[in-house]
């Protein structure tokens, strides 16, 4: 009788430190927390069309980026202010009185790419209603008070040996082809992002005083424009993107619902008085907060040196929490030398802790590979490779 009451009280006793535990600690299904897309949106790479049965995975799920169609608009404006304001004769190196200029496309299948692709042509009027390279027309731009043609000679993707984009080494080989190729006809130079503008200054042959534009804003590009040899790049405010990715956790982490999650801290002072500086709009159609772009020249490039960060985001003392982050390619350009770094400054300042996960830029396995243990983590933020590839990591989850 004895035995059967000590076993009685012991079981007891375990049922109720269990108990005690549910009610201090909910467990939460992975397929229940927060999942933030940042930088590549989960999209056809074809048609670009949002993939929303990912982005409406739960409520607790969204994509912080820039406004890709206003950068596009951004990068457009810098370049024909500059040629506004430019000797025609400079500019037009043969004579021939067009102005003939290169592209970086970088990704084709990339919504960005297509975004500043599209603005660039329809700023220099060569936009023929698509992305694709060489289909393109003839177009007009003011070149110091002087109307010339303008003709796109080249554009083309920037394609590793490895199968990787935006890729900067390609964009070296490019240059050192077209300048072959198309000689003194080549006037001016464009990229849609900063690693394959500076990679074509790489190239051995670059010709000296032709304008290059780039895109990111990254810390080289700032220099290289402080040393006269960029002549233009665009910031998509890379802080205001890192601290929203990571803010929209907080707010999510921290009980807060509908449009709370995507304004407090961000465009309202949260209870820590935190609250990003930088313009960012929710679009709710897209469950998507993006970032505004402000072009960068000769005239602010002080404005943006490397060390820069958002002063209005302090230290909390937030409960930490963990975080799985995965970064599509850990060699890239804008997201290794601008957009990591802003995250590991902004996460212990929110009280995230952060696990990264560092793609090739080539096989979504690089990443997918990496993206588990999903258990141990109470959110996760997600960099594909493949912008199609958002469900893989979402059954991840499941």
């Amino acid at each position: 009788m004895k035995k059967f009451i000590s076993s009685f009280v012991a079981i007891t006793l375990v049922t109720g430190v269990f108990t005690a535990c549910n009610y201090s600690k909910k467990v939460v299904a992975n397929k229940d927390k927060p999942v933030i897309f940042f930088n590549r949106q989960p999209s056809d790479p074809k048609t670009g069309e949002i993939d929303m049965s990912s982005m409406n995975w739960n409520d607790k799920t969204f994509y912080v980026g820039f406004d890709a169609a206003s950068g596009g608009i951004v990068q457009g404006k810098l370049i024909t202010d500059f040629l506004a304001t430019s000797d025609s004769s400079s500019i037009d190196r043969n004579g021939d009185g067009i102005i003939g200029y290169v592209l970086c496309i970088g990704d084709v299948g990339h919504n960005d790419s297509k975004a500043r692709t599209e603005g660039i042509r329809k700023a220099l009027g060569t936009w023929n209603g698509t992305t694709a390279p060489k289909t393109v027309k003839e177009g007009l731009a003011t070149v110091g008070g002087k109307e010339l043609k303008v003709v796109e000679l080249e554009g083309k993707p920037m394609t590793g040996s490895d199968g990787s984009t935006w890729n900067s080494a390609a964009a070296t080989e490019s240059m050192n082809n077209w300048v072959e190729k198309f000689g003194n006809a080549i006037d001016m130079v464009i990229s849609n992002n900063d690693g394959m503008a500076m990679g074509c200054l790489q190239a051995s042959n670059f010709p000296d005083g032709v304008p290059i534009f780039g895109y990111d804003a990254n810390s080289d590009a700032i220099e290289a424009i402080g040393a006269g040899k960029l002549t233009g790049t665009v910031s998509q405010n890379v802080d205001a993107q890192a601290a929203a990715t990571l803010q929209l956790i907080r707010n999510t982490l921290d009980g807060l619902t509908e449009n709370e999650i995507v304004q407090t801290g961000i465009t309202k002072t949260d209870k820590y008085g935190n609250k990003i500086t930088a313009g960012i709009e929710y679009i709710p159609a897209m469950k998507a907060l993006l970032a505004q772009n402000t072009g960068v020249n000769k005239d602010n490039w002080i404005y943006y040196t490397a060390g820069t960060r958002d002063v209005a985001i302090k230290h909390t003392n937030a409960h930490e929490k963990k975080v799985l982050l995965t970064l599509y390619n850990g060699s890239d350009d804008f997201l290794a030398s601008s957009y990591l770094p802003a995250l590991n400054y902004y996460a212990p300042l929110l009280g995230l802790n952060l696990t990264i996960v560092q793609g090739d830029g080539q096989n979504e396995s690089s990443c997918l590979n990496g993206f588990v243990n999903v258990d141990e983590y109470d959110a996760y933020a997600i960099n594909m490779i493949k912008t199609n590839s958002g469900r893989s990591y979402l059954q991840k989850l499941n």
